[in-house]
């Protein structure tokens, strides 16, 4: 027995040493390609922070890769000032934050209709909302400021949250629902023989088991709505009403263009973003790859 055991364990030691190298190799090779998509990505923060310190003459003279000579602070309260900063946050704060909100109510419960309910028209409804995915934001803004002037809502902040929730919503059901239709039906039928309603166990217990991807769909719906411009210009005129991306035009003249000060404001504004990103950034890895793989 040990004559025939000796052969066989040398094999399984040498596939081992061949799967060693094979992954080391593996990793040798892919590491060069992340470090490069690391660099791409990361520079453009990097650039950006430093472009904001720069004077005007800095910025022309064509040295996109110096630093500047030295730290001018004075871009930083150009921007807060004169880009209406406060203002323009709390009027994008005001839109995302109500946004996201509906958004993870109306499609939670549109996926939850379409994954655990048995009816005969749920994979029409879910390629209907497939369907609205592929319509182009651009394509809408002609009849969606001709219907949002005849209702009276135009230059509001309605006019913005209204398009916002509709083009957000399919994705976020896509998402959700990816993730919905692997929680076992057992729990469902436990709760309702104790004698729980639908919405009962629809709130307490699909939407504590679905944090992962809730999570995942509010920063993808928060970074979308909070760098919209188009919808914004279009629908928005006030100086009161108009969200952060409109505080690049403060800066802009007929004869000169205030670029360091254009690149302080797009700092502050990418803040709220990057910080809420990497707090939840576990969070929305865990919702990406529950709603892939289990839906």
């Amino acid at each position: 027995m040990s004559i025939n055991s000796s052969p066989n364990a040398a094999v399984q030691r040498t596939s081992v040493r061949l799967r060693s190298r094979t992954f080391k190799w593996k990793k040798a090779a892919v590491l060069p390609f992340l470090s490069v998509l690391f660099v791409t990505q990361l520079y453009p923060l990097v650039w950006l922070v430093l472009y904001s310190f720069k004077t005007n003459e800095e910025i022309l003279d064509g040295s996109f890769f110096s630093f500047p000579r030295e730290l001018r602070w004075q871009n930083y309260k150009d921007a807060y000032e004169g880009g209406h900063y406060l203002q323009y946050l709390f009027n994008s704060l005001l839109v995302t934050s109500v946004t996201v909100a509906l958004v993870i109510v109306l499609s939670s419960m549109v996926a939850y209709s379409i994954t655990r309910f048995r009816w005969r028209y749920g994979t029409l409804v879910m390629t209907v909302f497939l369907i609205g995915i592929m319509i182009p934001l651009q394509a809408t803004l002609l009849p969606l400021m001709i219907i949002f002037k005849n209702i009276g809502i135009l230059n509001t902040h309605l006019a913005l949250i209204l398009p916002y929730i509709t083009f957000s919503t399919p994705i976020a059901v896509f998402v959700l629902s990816g993730f919905m239709k692997s929680i076992p039906y057992e729990i469902e039928e436990s709760a309702i023989m104790d004698g729980a309603s639908v919405y009962r166990t629809f709130r307490s217990i699909i939407m504590p088991v679905s944090v992962p991807p809730i999570m995942t769909v509010c920063i993808l719906t928060f970074i979308s709505i909070w760098n919209e411009y188009i919808l914004a210009a279009t629908f928005i005129s006030s100086e009161k009403l108009k969200t952060l991306p409109f505080g690049v035009n403060s800066f802009i003249g007929q004869y000169s263009v205030n670029y360091g000060a254009i690149g302080a404001l797009l700092v502050l504004g990418a803040l709220p973003v990057i910080i809420i990103y990497f707090a939840l950034s576990e969070r929305i890895t865990k919702g990406m790859v529950a709603g892939a793989v289990k839906g």
